[in-house]
């Protein structure tokens, strides 16, 4: 059994963290990741302040770069020092790196503070394993559903609060709106969580070096990794131009209706267990399958039909398609071995966010040259790149492990 889960690994009220605890995690976890996202609503006041500046449309590919770097290198802190004290200080760092944003005198100050942002917001990925380490393995996968319903609201909502926030007090408010919802979280953390006594006696480089092993021992992880990676890239392509879109002659409207359409996205909370249920009847491959068509179908409702009507039920449908998609790969990696979920995490993560962060460049790149008919084409090739993984990735002793 893993130290984590042992009695005597945790000081306080592990054993029975209970509801409101883990209310609290989800909610801290929803609080911490919505910060990737505040400036994608609000890209075009931004760039209306700094438009002399040429690197603003960097933001979001820099905000997903730092968090693809901070799941790489901090997450797997999580299984050799105090899990508790690890996420109070983050929230901490995250606070501060905020408050950096919102005074930022320039456009490249605003794109090293978002950079921190970024890294500092992997702290959503430290409190869900640890909330599935202070229940009863009988109670395990229902505990993680709940903290990622907190994760998958943080990412939606985020875009309606800042669109409006942005919209209605200028984009500096917003990032001042999330030093205190930072330090909110914090101060639960303290009040919630227990101690913890590290997992692994693992040196931080020795548990950074077993990356590389792991990503060469299992091509299920590698398979999912890149198939994640090309979907959640065509997601960030989406959200990322949105606002720029909405501005447009097309439809002349602001950051706060580009806000809006992240509650038209709810629809993604509620994807997460119904995949889970699917893909434990089905297996994760139809799973997986199915989200990967409807996040291309998508694309193309984006793509012929100009209204806000086909952005509605695109949303919907991209939403749904990339978060089943996450769930079922997530099902098929965390099966692959207990004691190293913390580090098949950082890998799949790190992926999928690398993923992100291009997606986000070259929507940027495509609607700078091509308009959103060039968004569109990137959005729906992203996930044909992913089909193209699945059938060419075919392990040469049969089928990749758990996800056929």
């Amino acid at each position: 059994m893993n130290a984590i889960d042992t009695p005597n690994s945790l000081k306080g009220p592990a054993a029975g963290i209970g509801r409101s605890g883990l209310l609290a995690m989800a909610a801290a976890s929803g609080i911490a990741v919505a910060n990737i996202y505040y400036n994608q609503p609000m890209l075009g006041l931004i760039e209306g302040e700094f438009s002399n500046s040429s690197v603003t449309g960097l933001i979001p590919t820099v905000t997903q770069l730092g968090y693809a770097l901070g799941l790489f290198l901090l997450l797997p802190l999580g299984d050799i020092v105090d899990r508790r004290r690890l996420i109070i200080g983050q929230f901490l760092v995250l606070a501060i790196a905020l408050a950096v944003a919102a005074v930022s005198p320039s456009a490249m100050a605003l794109v090293v503070a978002s950079f921190v942002v970024g890294a500092g917001s992997t702290v959503a990925q430290q409190i869900v394993p640890f909330a599935a380490s202070l229940v009863a393995p009988e109670k395990r996968g229902s505990t993680i559903g709940f903290v990622m319903a907190g994760v998958l609201s943080g990412i939606l909502f985020s875009r309606t609060l800042s669109g409006f926030v942005g919209e209605h007090a200028g984009w500096r408010d917003m990032f001042w709106v999330g030093v205190p919802l930072a330090l909110i979280a914090s101060a639960l953390m303290h009040v919630t969580l227990p101690h913890h006594r590290p997992a692994s006696r693992m040196a931080y480089g020795a548990a950074i070096r077993s990356l590389a092993h792991l990503w060469r021992r299992e091509p299920a992880l590698r398979i999912a990794a890149f198939m994640q990676a090309a979907l959640f890239a065509s997601f960030t392509a989406f959200w990322t131009i949105l606002a720029l879109y909405l501005q447009s002659p097309d439809f002349d409207l602001g950051a706060d209706v580009a806000g809006l359409f992240g509650i038209v996205g709810a629809v993604g909370v509620f994807a997460a267990p119904l995949a889970g249920r699917l893909a434990d009847r089905r297996g994760p491959a139809f799973v997986v399958w199915l989200g990967t068509a409807m996040t291309f179908a998508a694309w193309i409702i984006f793509g012929a039909w100009t209204s806000i009507v086909a952005l509605v039920i695109g949303v919907i449908v991209l939403d749904f398609g990339v978060q089943s998609s996450l769930v079922s790969n997530q099902h098929v990696v965390y099966a692959l071995d207990h004691a190293a979920r913390s580090r098949l995490n950082t890998i799949f993560m790190t992926a999928m966010f690398l993923g992100g962060a291009a997606g986000s460049a070259l929507a940027s790149f495509a609607w700078g040259h091509a308009g959103w008919g060039g968004v569109s084409l990137v959005g729906a090739v992203l996930p044909l790149v992913a089909v193209a993984v699945r059938i060419f990735s075919r392990h040469p002793h049969g089928p990749a492990s758990g996800i056929h």
